[in-house]
């Protein structure tokens, strides 16, 4: 448990950097020419950037310099600041340094977890099945599809109860069936559609059980819960690797990010090579270094990325991630709650955190209105960001929709590809940051509920257009206006 006194600290910081984010009140003109400032709900795409994070990067990059040499000043500092910056998140985590490593990676989430894959693959080649959810994000279920021979879909439960958490007993009776075949299981720590929270902990047991591996994708959770990946006294729920995007973690412009498990990585030559992670090369051979994280990242890296990073992470860890945890369950709770008792309206997984912990998101439907039109009119008269569609979690979608299409829509096939079907099979998605307010539940409310008492209005103001989007038929913001990065290089070179 928290000391008092830390978390007291803790409450007061977050305070403090609530509002201290770039963008987090732009204003854009609206439907009814009013400048009004932005309430961003489309954290689980991608989160805004932590502003001290930002300004201590740009005091770093004084000193930048490319990393492995303390010749130079600049160089030392460059270096010194980038190991920092792997131990940071890894005592972040809660891994052990002696077990585990940290590396970055350059596309996201999406980058480790196809590296993760190959290194699984590679280290038990005779094991060729990986076990995922049917809740997953495509990062976490094409990767497997493409280097492993098979791929199984655990599915969920509470289909009736409309809860949508992953079914372990299902998850365990496929770890028994393939024992001896089943490599690794990979599952998302928090979907990215519902913001279900999984018990990684729990499914690590089950998983080194029947002697497979267990892969964590940590993209929606590593910024929102307290996670640590290795325990001493019980090696058996530790997780061999845990993957996040920096992204999604307050920190736009940052690398993606691998923690696992040294002796993992050491029997498996990396597949990317170059300069910085090799001990000698000579003419017929080279050596590649037994030093982490060195081995496994070649070339020059993202350094200020990482740093940023790192220092994002630092400042939620003076928070407390029990502490913001706590925090942002209030205004997840409320809007939750709140959403559950609006006519109209159907949540996705269920309202009952109790039967199934969230975190970050809510995904939902106003009977009548088609998801791309509610998202338009949130955007062009109340400045309210979401996101709709599938949010790459086709299966879960899918599983979750499949009774409202066929009874509501009349359509059964879900590959229908088709214009009208496509604006059906979907949900709008609201989703939340450390940044967000209970004022900003009160507006998506408040805004919802005049949709649904108007909902034949705001229709006749919209039309579709060729993409399948959602057009106001008058309203067309002039964002070129509001910033166009040739324009912004123009301003800056006639100074």
């Amino acid at each position: 448990m928290r000391p008092a006194g830390k978390s007291l600290k803790g409450k007061a910081l977050l305070a403090k950097i609530r509002a201290d984010f770039i963008g987090i009140a732009t204003p854009y003109v609206n439907v009814t020419g009013h400048s009004i400032p932005r309430i961003y709900l489309d954290s689980t795409a991608s989160s805004l950037m932590l502003r001290p994070a930002a300004s201590i990067t740009e005091k770093f990059m004084a000193h930048y310099s490319n990393t492995h040499s303390k010749l130079h000043h600049s160089a030392h500092i460059s270096t010194s600041a980038y190991q920092w910056a792997h131990e940071r998140i890894l005592s972040f985590l809660g891994a052990d340094p002696e077990i585990y490593t940290c590396f970055f990676t350059g596309s996201g989430t999406t980058g480790g977890i196809n590296r993760m894959a190959r290194v699984f693959r590679d280290l038990h080649p005779k094991k060729g099945t990986a076990i995922i959810s049917i809740m997953e994000h495509h990062s976490n279920d094409l990767p497997h599809r493409k280097h492993m021979r098979k791929v199984i879909h655990v599915p969920v439960e509470g289909l009736n109860e409309n809860k949508m958490c992953i079914s372990l007993p299902k998850l365990e009776a496929a770890l028994k069936a393939g024992q001896g075949q089943i490599n690794y299981v990979s599952i998302t720590a928090v979907s990215n559609v519902t913001g279900i929270i999984n018990p990684i902990h729990e499914i690590a047991r089950l998983t080194h059980k029947y002697g497979a591996l267990i892969m964590i994708d940590g993209a929606q959770s590593a910024a929102h819960l307290p996670t640590r990946l290795f325990y001493a006294d019980d090696p058996e729920s530790s997780i061999d690797a845990f993957v996040f995007s920096g992204h999604k973690t307050y920190t736009p412009g940052s690398p993606g990010v691998v923690i696992a498990r040294q002796d993992h990585l050491i029997k498996i030559e990396p597949e990317e090579v170059g300069g910085g992670m090799v001990e000698r090369v000579l003419e017929d051979r080279y050596q590649v270094k037994d030093k982490f994280p060195d081995r496994e990242e070649a070339g020059t890296p993202n350094i200020p990325g990482a740093i940023a990073l790192a220092t994002t992470i630092e400042i939620l860890d003076r928070i407390g991630m029990e502490t913001l945890a706590e925090e942002e369950d209030i205004v997840l709770t409320w809007a939750l709650t709140a959403l559950g008792k609006m006519e109209k309206v159907t949540v996705y997984g269920g309202a009952d955190t109790a039967s199934c912990p969230r975190a970050a998101s809510i995904s939902f439907n106003i009977q009548g209105i088609d998801h791309g039109l509610v998202a338009a009119i949130l955007n062009d008269y109340f400045n309210i960001a979401v996101r709709n569609q599938c949010f790459c979690a086709h299966p879960y979608v899918k599983e979750m929709m499949s009774d409202d299409l066929e009874q509501v829509f009349g359509i059964i096939n879900f590959g229908d590809m088709s214009p009208e079907f496509m604006r059906k099979a979907g949900m709008v998605r609201a989703s939340f940051g450390l940044y967000s307010t209970l004022g900003d539940v009160e507006a998506l409310l408040a805004a919802l509920e005049d949709i649904i008492a108007h909902a034949d209005q705001y229709a006749d103001h919209y039309e579709i257009n060729s993409e399948n989007d959602y057009i106001h038929k008058t309203y067309r913001p002039r964002l070129a206006e509001v910033f166009d990065i040739k324009r912004a290089v123009d301003d800056y070179l006639s100074l």
